[in-house]
């Protein structure tokens, strides 16, 4: 059987700090990598004796902690299939997930046992609801939530193989429903170090979060971080200048970001910025949303030119391009060559490949780090896969005269705010409940802060419905990030002779009306 990374390190270097947990007002707690291997072996156990099995999911919920952190590689050590619940989410948006997901234990902060509670009732797949309260003194629970005292099982190594283990990250679907996209463990360990080893990480670089571990691009490099060796530096919740003083503080030298929270950084007072030291920066991963060339002049203002990579890629698909830092400013808009042992082509709607040089196609990759499906949604991924081996997320792209692609449309009607993928569909499909909308059709307008914020064009049954009367029922039945930004009232939504909504034409009149 093949040693867990984390066991391996608790040998290799017990002493060293595996992760930091600090939070402004708090004292730092750290554990050595013999404390994360003790702690993760009484997790991992704990979960086999509550009868989990090889292959099942356990889910994980609330804002980025050593414990959580923590129970990631305790789910990997039992064998089983990790699933991350988005905090953000309402309790129906939760339920779903939940039940879809067939998750038989559930590892929550206290802060969300409220949340819980109040949908215990109708999850009943979820047979362990762990709580686990940071620092703090344990408080009363619930009926049915146990403390994570409750769950804790022996300290001795892990006597179960991994090979079912995997995590399965929910992400949105144009059909309104989030789907499971599961990934083995192991799955593309070569092409993984082929990637590090082309960035240029370091067992003794440290790493910091820069957003929530939930989302595959933070949780993903942060567990990269710990299989080399790293130090994770873990911010419970953003905060620019409070990112900057952890970066200070801990000499961080790696970590991953969406567009938001860096312009968040940059824009920062002069002399704010001046108080820390950001040189000890290596590696910036930009990603999760394209950076404008005007964030990425801002960015190396402030950091280390030679730090700022880019990759495309997607939780279905892994990285699939790099752009490497000398190329930045002289390549505005791309995303960059083929990631190491990936391979990249485009598509017209025939299914020939487009050669040419800025000709347009459906970007198609084959890679060992591609998921293995979508969970009880295998149809949707195999509408995604051509023959050969080839998987798309549906972006349209071109190479330039060297061969750097860029992506030209995103996936049709996907919007992307903060970093974080917003489907219309799932948005109108709530909006549309609502007793006084007659019609209503979702698109992305550009937003200086968030890349893109969401506009909601509404047919209204009459005229008493209002901006503050919409926004009050998406609040109620949405999760705050895709509540709508904008509301725009019409009398009738433009559509093809087939009664398909012209998104594109919606678009150009809202942005041109901005």
């Amino acid at each position: 059987m093949v040693m867990d990374p984390i066991t391996a390190h608790a040998q290799a270097q017990p002493d060293k700090i595996a992760i930091i947990d600090d939070r402004p007002g708090s004292l730092a707690r750290t554990m050595t990598f013999a404390e994360l291997d003790r702690y993760t072996n009484q997790l991992a156990n704990g979960i086999i004796e509550r009868g989990v099995e090889p292959g099942e999911k356990v889910m994980w919920l609330g804002q980025n902690s050593l414990e959580l952190f923590a129970f990631t590689h305790a789910a990997r050590k039992a064998g089983t299939v990790a699933v991350p619940l988005n905090y953000r989410l309402t309790d129906d948006e939760s339920v779903y997930v939940i039940d879809n997901s067939d998750a038989v234990l559930m590892f929550a902060d206290v802060e969300f046992s409220d949340l819980l509670d109040r949908i215990s009732g109708r999850v009943p797949k979820l047979a362990s609801v762990v709580i686990f309260d940071g620092p703090a003194e344990p408080i009363e629970l619930p009926v049915g939530q146990i403390p994570e005292t409750a769950l804790l099982g022996s300290d001795a190594d892990v006597e179960r193989d991994q090979s079912s283990a995997g995590t399965m990250i929910y992400t949105s679907g144009t059909t309104g429903n989030p789907k499971g996209a599961v990934k083995r463990t192991n799955a593309g360990l070569d092409q993984r170090k082929a990637l590090l080893d082309l960035i240029g990480y370091d067992p003794g670089d440290v790493y910091i979060t820069c957003g929530p571990l939930y989302h595959s691009g933070p949780g993903g490099f942060a567990a990269i971080a710990h299989r080399l060796g790293n130090t994770v530096v873990l911010q419970h919740k953003f905060d620019a200048e409070d990112w900057l003083r952890l970066i200070d503080t801990y000499r961080c030298s790696s970590t991953f970001s969406a567009p938001t929270p860096i312009r968040m950084v940059c824009n920062l007072p002069d002399e704010v910025k001046a108080a820390y030291d950001t040189s000890t920066m290596r590696i910036m991963i930009a990603n999760a949303a394209p950076w404008s060339f005007a964030l990425k002049e801002a960015y190396v203002q402030n950091f280390p030119p030679e730090s700022l990579w880019e990759v495309y890629g997607s939780t279905e698909l892994g990285v699939s391009t790099v752009l490497a830092p000398p190329d930045q400013m002289r390549k505005p808009g791309s995303c960059g060559l083929p990631a190491p042992m990936v391979d990249v082509a485009l598509f017209d709607d025939d299914g020939n490949e487009v050669t040419e040089v800025g000709a347009p196609g459906e970007l198609f990759v084959r890679a060992g780090t591609v998921l293995d499906t979508y969970y009880k949604a295998h149809e949707k991924f195999e509408a995604d896969t051509r023959e050969g081996g080839w998987h798309t997320v549906g972006d349209i792209a071109y190479r330039d005269d060297e061969g750097f692609l860029y992506i030209c449309d995103r996936k049709k009607d996907m919007i992307i705010s903060g970093g974080m993928n917003i489907y219309p569909a799932e948005i109108e499909a709530a909006l549309e409940r609502h007793p006084e909308v007659y019609e209503v059709a979702v698109i992305g307008v550009p937003s200086e802060e968030w890349g893109e914020s969401v506009c909601a064009v509404i047919v209204p049954v009459d005229d008493s419905l209002d901006e503050a009367g919409v926004e009050a029922y998406a609040r109620a039945h949405l999760a705050g990030y895709k509540v709508p930004r904008r509301i725009e009232f019409t009398t009738e939504i433009p559509k093809t002779g087939s009664n398909k909504i012209l998104k594109r034409q919606l678009r150009d009149t809202y942005i041109q009306a901005s």
